[in-house]
């Protein structure tokens, strides 16, 4: 395998990385269209299928920012995770630009004093190994990433991601003429950005119904961070966020943190129709935190489903 220049061979696993944190890749490496977007700072390769992360979480964030004003939102690990996959993809296994990545779930795991904001940006080392990849020739074509998260050497957290990789012809085949879908002006009124950790309505993924328990997937395509580019479908970080804020409104704990999202994507979730997001309370698995499921349901079939960890701060 050619090992990129972004991509620093080391042949003994360290957790003393400062070489990983130097500058974030270029943008093009984790399909973001702005540079402040970019978390993953530095890749190498430890072993046959196995690589290390440097990411680096800003103190603050306009989408992402500060929760209760003292912790660093976990949902950065999600993101994190999503762009590290993208990173190994392209540097390490040489999946051209162009292709497309079908993210099949998604999940995070944190304690919460890992999201405990310091005097400086945290960096955090995303220890990574690939399993059931698949390779279509020179290419891989699905690849599942088990993820270990550690800040200043110490283990705080974990997770996981399945994707496929397909060529842009291929997805086009796929999805057909919604490859061409764009998003419109949402549909329904925002529930009240105090209810779900926000402040402004823009920031809200939510709409109101007249259902307990149910709300409408409510999003605004201009938002420079839930749609930094272009897409035809619902992203899953719209979904993951959607379930995010549908248990915060449930649990009454706006300032809670989403210390665990366990997220699966059956299908796409499309721009024309409505998307039902609906909470289920579950038993509480640790103490201290708040369990619920959250379903998505757009034309009368699941289409994704997440299982939310809230932290009451």
């Amino acid at each position: 395998m050619r090992v990129s220049p972004l991509l620093v061979a080391r042949e003994v696993p360290s957790f003393d990385a400062p070489e990983l944190f130097l500058q974030s890749v270029p943008r093009a490496v984790v399909h973001r269209a702005a540079v402040s977007e970019v978390f993953v700072t530095g890749l190498r390769q430890v072993g046959d299928d196995h690589f290390q992360a440097g990411v680096q979480w800003p103190r603050s964030h306009s989408y992402y920012g500060r929760v209760a004003g003292r912790w660093h939102d976990p949902m950065l690990l999600g993101e994190s995770i999503r762009q590290a996959l993208l990173a190994i993809s392209h540097l390490a296994y040489e999946v051209p630009f162009g292709h497309k990545f079908l993210s099949s779930s998604l999940s995070y795991s944190m304690r919460p004093e890992g999201a405990r904001l310091a005097e400086r940006p945290a960096d955090i080392l995303l220890d990574i190994r690939c399993r059931n990849v698949r390779r279509r020739g020179r290419f891989i074509s699905a690849v599942n990433l088990d993820v270990d998260c550690f800040r200043d050497g110490i283990r705080i957290g974990s997770g996981s991601i399945a994707a496929q990789c397909v060529p842009e012809t291929a997805y086009r085949r796929l999805r057909g003429e919604r490859a061409a879908c764009v998003p419109g002006l949402p549909a329904s009124e925002a529930v009240a950005p105090g209810k779900v950790g926000r402040t402004s309505a823009f920031d809200v993924v939510l709409g109101v119904t007249n259902m307990d328990r149910v709300w409408t997937l409510h999003y605004d395509a201009d938002h420079p961070v839930l749609f930094d580019h272009p897409v035809d479908h619902v992203p899953g970080m719209v979904l993951m966020e959607a379930a995010r804020q549908a248990a915060l409104a449930e649990l009454g704990l706006p300032d809670g943190l989403a210390v665990a999202c366990d997220s699966t994507y059956q299908k796409y979730v499309e721009f024309d129709s409505t998307c039902l997001v609906t909470v289920t309370p579950r038993p509480d698995l640790d103490e201290g935190t708040r369990t619920v499921a959250v379903s998505f349901n757009q034309g009368g079939a699941t289409v994704a489903g997440c299982e939310v960890q809230i932290f009451a701060v």
